[in-house]
Parts: C-alpha cells; structure tokens; sequence
C-alpha cells in the first residue's frame, strides 16, 4: 500500500485529526464505566462508531493478515501499522477528555502509549483460555472489539479470592486493564461448541468477532 493509499484509509476510518465533525461524534457517543468489583478495569461502549469499526476493519482486511483460514491471529512489534497508532491516540484522546481515573495517571506520559499490537480473529465457538498477560508488557492494556458481540470473564488470578466477573464486548466497545484488573485477574472468552453465548438470559447473535489488543514491551 503506498502513501497515499493508506492516508486515504486513515482519513475513511478516522476521519481528519482536525474535523471537529469527527471528534464531536465519537465524544457524544462513547461512555465510560468503571467494572464493578475488579479495581482497574474500565469500559467505554461505542468507543468506534459504525462508520469507524467498519473502516478499521478495511485496514486490517488490507494487511493480508488472515488471506487463508488457518491463520487467526498476527502479531507486531515496534513499529506498528499507521491504523493501529492512529487508535492509539484515540484511546489516549479519549481516556484524557473524561474526569475519570481510566487510566493512571503515569500510563499517560509514557511514549509511545503501546508498542505491541495482536488482532485476533474468531470464528463462532472459539474463544480464549483464562490468562495474566505476560509480564513481559507494562501495566495497561486495552482492547477493541470488532464485528460481533462476547462475552469476557474475568476471574481472580489466586483461586478462593472471589467470584468470576462478566463483561459484555460490543462491536466498537473498548476495555482498559491497569493495576489490579491487568495482574490480579484472569480474563477469558469460554467457548462454546454450539456457538453462541448467553447474556442475561439472552443468547447473543455471535458471527465473526476481531479483537484488537495493544500493550506496550517493558524496556529490555
């Protein structure tokens, strides 16, 4: 993809920096709220619009990453895609534009925020088993849900502290994980053979899902 091939791909999902248009859809739209029981763990619904994630989600078809079907998942390091940047400064935007310890404040400093990207790719039924992530990435992670809706646990990393915690993932929704939510629990996406979750008595209409995960590397 050349320069202007993949500006005019930023500019589709996330529109020009400086359109106040842009800005006032996505701050009029998103909301933030804090998980009860699990310290650090902060949820922001429609943090991407419809028009956002469907663009976004033409950037990663064009990365040729999951072009054959026994490929789900890619990974980068470093220098990530121009896409995954710019939604880096939009998590950033975002978390300061609201009276909210989303975030600690230390987190918000540290440049760049993320270094390390994953884009999964699930097809209905598959899922995740319950992990920390590695303690190879610094506090604060986030993750993009992308195309259809899941249903994440969270449960206490040391058994016999707690009840395990539900959290519904929206297309365009976005979680952040600092502090006790990032070292102290384990999330996980169950699987269920027949396809489909429930949430709150409801079975959830599941297709495919992509997550996006961004963490940044501890220095070596």
């Amino acid at each position: 993809m050349d320069d202007e091939e993949e500006e005019a791909y930023m500019k589709a999902a996330f529109g020009d920096s400086s359109d106040d248009e842009h800005l006032a859809d996505r701050e009029t739209t998103a909301v933030w709220e804090r998980v009860e029981k699990i310290n650090g763990l902060w949820l922001c619904r429609n943090f991407l619009s419809v028009h956002h994630q469907s663009h976004l989600l033409s950037a990663i078809v064009n990365e040729g990453w999951f072009v054959e079907e026994s490929i789900n998942q890619a990974m980068k390091f470093g220098d990530l895609p121009s896409w995954a940047i710019e939604l880096s400064d939009l998590i950033l935007e975002s978390v300061e534009s609201v009276d909210l310890p989303v975030l600690p404040a230390d987190l918000l400093w540290r440049e760049p925020l993320f270094d390390q990207l994953i884009v999964n790719l699930y097809q209905p039924g598959e899922g995740i088993c319950a992990h920390v992530d590695l303690l190879r990435f610094e506090d604060g992670i986030a993750i993009v849900s992308l195309e259809s809706p899941c249903v994440m646990r969270f449960s206490p990393a040391e058994q016999g502290e707690g009840e395990g915690v539900d959290v519904l993932l929206s297309p365009g929704s976005l979680i952040l994980m600092s502090g006790e939510a990032r070292y102290r629990w384990k999330h996980e996406i169950n699987r269920k053979q027949i396809g489909f979750q429930v949430w709150e008595g409801e079975e959830i209409d599941q297709k495919r899902r992509i997550s996006i995960t961004l963490r940044k590397l501890c220095p070596s």
